[in-house]
């Protein structure tokens, strides 16, 4: 969302160069079911051109961010094990971070629990676990 609210933004493929340069790993089938996930939709944007945008009567959410900020102030300590990334919070705001998470939709992730000042994050495949080690680490230092 925050990637075609800041540039007009025509085909998947293009989508998809864009999430990469993100640090995202995505393929083609992805960004389509993703597309259809978010409700995104093609608007007019000059002559024969079309560009995805949001939903109307949803305004833009800069999930990433509202994640940043999250890390930043709330994220004690995080620590991993095989598949597995466990993510320790300031009490009562392990719900909210893990809840970011899942709307950023990082194809490495496929799920979070989270408890009150504790998020056990699942990772697939196994080796993506360093990647996401290093974003987790990038939010929390802003």
């Amino acid at each position: 969302m925050e990637i075609i609210a800041k540039k007009p933004v025509t085909t998947q493929e293009q989508l998809a160069r864009e999430l990469v340069e993100h640090g995202l790993k995505v393929t083609q089938a992805t960004v389509s079911r993703d597309i259809k996930e978010l409700g995104l939709i093609k608007v007019p944007a000059g002559e024969n051109l079309y560009r995805y945008a949001p939903p109307p009567g949803q305004p833009p959410v800069n999930v990433y961010g509202r994640l940043q900020r999250l890390f930043e102030d709330s994220v004690v300590k995080i620590d991993d094990s095989e598949n597995l990334i466990l993510i320790r919070t300031l009490p009562g705001t392990a719900h909210a971070v893990a809840s970011c998470l899942d709307n950023v939709a990082w194809p490495e992730i496929i799920g979070t629990v989270a408890g009150d000042d504790t998020i056990l994050v699942i990772v697939k495949p196994k080796e993506a676990v360093p990647e996401v080690l290093r974003r987790f680490q990038e939010l929390r230092e802003g």
